[in-house]
C-alpha cells in the first residue's frame, strides 16, 4: 500500500518505524507539526517523526493548516491508497478524509468511544481506569468517533504512570496498525460504530492541574502523581521553593492537617492528605535532578523536617 504517515510525538514515531520496517507498505511521504522552539534556549526543534522521517530521506510536509485548498491540492497529487494518523495535531478536513483510496485511519491510545480527545492514556490514569488500549478507527468528521476497526487491550497496574504506559501502548499500537493495514487491503476489514453514550472527553494537559491540592485524598493524588509522570510533573510548594513529585504510593490514615509532613526518613517523605496520607519517594528540587527521597535527605533532612507544611 502507499501510505501518507501524518504525527508528531515519539509515540507516532514508533508506529511510523513499524511501517518502514514492513515490506508490504510503502510510506510515500509524512506529515507532521511544523517546528517549533523548545527547551531552554527556546532552538528551533524538530519534531521525533520528522526526524525519523528525514533520516529515511522522505519527504516531508510541515503545513499550518489542512483547510487551505493548495495543501490539499498537494496531498491528493501524491495519491495515497490510506493516511496513517497517529497523534498528529492537525484536524482533517472532510476533503482530506476523503482523498485517499481507502479513506484515513487513526490509532487512538485508549478504548474507544471511553476517551476521546488530546490526552487519553493520562486521563484514564488519573480516572482509575483498570483497563485501556490502543483503537484503530476508521476517521469521520467527528473527534475520535469513527467506526472502530481493531482494539488491543492492556491492564493499567497500580503503579503504572503515563510513562510507562505509553511505552505499552506502543507497543500494542504497532503490531495492530500493521493487521488492520492487512485487513483494509484485503477488504475483510470491519468497522464497529462507537456508542457515544460511552464517551469521555480526554481534555489536553494543563500545567496548573500538576499543582498538588493536599486537601484531596492520598488516592487522587496518588494518582495524579502517575498522571503527570513525566509531563508537567506533578509539584509542591514548599515556601518559595517548588518541589516536583516523580513517585509516591499510599500511606495509612491521617488525623493531621493536609500537606502536614508526618515523618521523613529512608522510607520517604510521608505527608497527609484530605484523607489518609501519601508517602513520596522520588521528588525533584529546583535546579536538580529529579532523586530517591532518602539520598535527597542526606544533606536536605531539615527542610522535611517533622510538621513542616507543604503546598503553602
Amino acid at each position: 500500500m502507499k501510505i501518507i504517515f501524518a504525527g508528531t510525538p515519539d509515540f507516532a514515531a514508533t508506529h511510523l518505524q513499524a511501517l518502514l520496517n514492513s515490506p508490504q507498505h510503502s510510506v510515500i511521504a509524512v506529515y507532521t507539526q511544523p517546528d517549533r522552539p523548545a527547551g531552554r534556549g527556546k532552538k528551533m526543534t524538530s519534531s521525533p517523526v520528522k526526524v525519523l522521517a528525514t533520516a529515511n530521506n522522505l519527504p516531508v510536509f510541515q503545513p499550518q493548516s489542512l483547510k487551505d485548498p493548495e495543501q490539499q491540492a498537494i496531498l491528493a497529487e501524491l495519491q495515497a491508497d490510506i493516511m496513517v494518523v497517529v497523534a498528529y495535531g492537525l484536524i482533517l478536513p472532510q476533503t482530506v478524509l476523503d482523498t485517499p483510496r481507502l479513506g484515513c485511519i487513526n490509532v487512538h491510545a485508549s478504548i474507544l468511544p471511553r476517551w476521546r480527545g488530546a490526552a487519553p492514556i493520562q486521563r484514564a490514569i488519573e480516572a482509575g481506569d483498570e483497563e485501556t488500549g490502543v483503537t484503530i478507527m476508521q476517521m469521520d468528521a467527528g473527534l475520535d468517533t469513527g467506526a472502530m476497526l481493531s482494539i488491543s487491550r492492556c491492564a493499567i497496574e497500580d503503579h503504572e504512570s503515563s510513562a510507562t504506559l505509553h511505552v505499552k501502548l506502543e507497543q500494542l499500537g504497532a503490531p495492530a496498525l500493521l493487521n488492520t493495514l492487512t485487513h483494509l487491503g484485503a477488504g475483510t476489514a470491519l468497522g464497529v460504530v462507537q456508542d457515544d453514550r460511552l464517551s469521555c472527553y480526554a481534555a489536553k494537559i494543563d500545567k496548573a492541574e500538576a499543582l498538588i491540592d493536599w486537601t484531596l485524598s492520598a488516592v487522587v493524588l496518588d494518582r495524579r502523581v502517575r498522571t503527570f509522570n513525566p509531563f508537567p510533573a506533578a509539584y509542591t510548594n514548599l515556601g518559595d521553593l517548588r518541589i516536583k513529585v516523580w513517585q509516591a504510593e499510599l500511606g495509612p490514615s491521617s488525623t493531621l492537617p493536609a500537606g502536614q509532613i508526618i515523618s521523613a526518613d529512608s522510607r520517604g517523605i510521608l505527608v497527609s492528605c484530605g484523607e489518609q496520607s501519601l508517602l513520596l519517594t522520588e521528588i525533584q528540587l529546583p535546579g536538580k535532578s529529579r532523586m530517591p527521597v532518602a539520598e535527597i535527605l542526606k544533606s536536605r533532612a531539615k527542610l522535611f523536617s517533622v510538621q513542616t507544611q507543604l503546598g503553602n
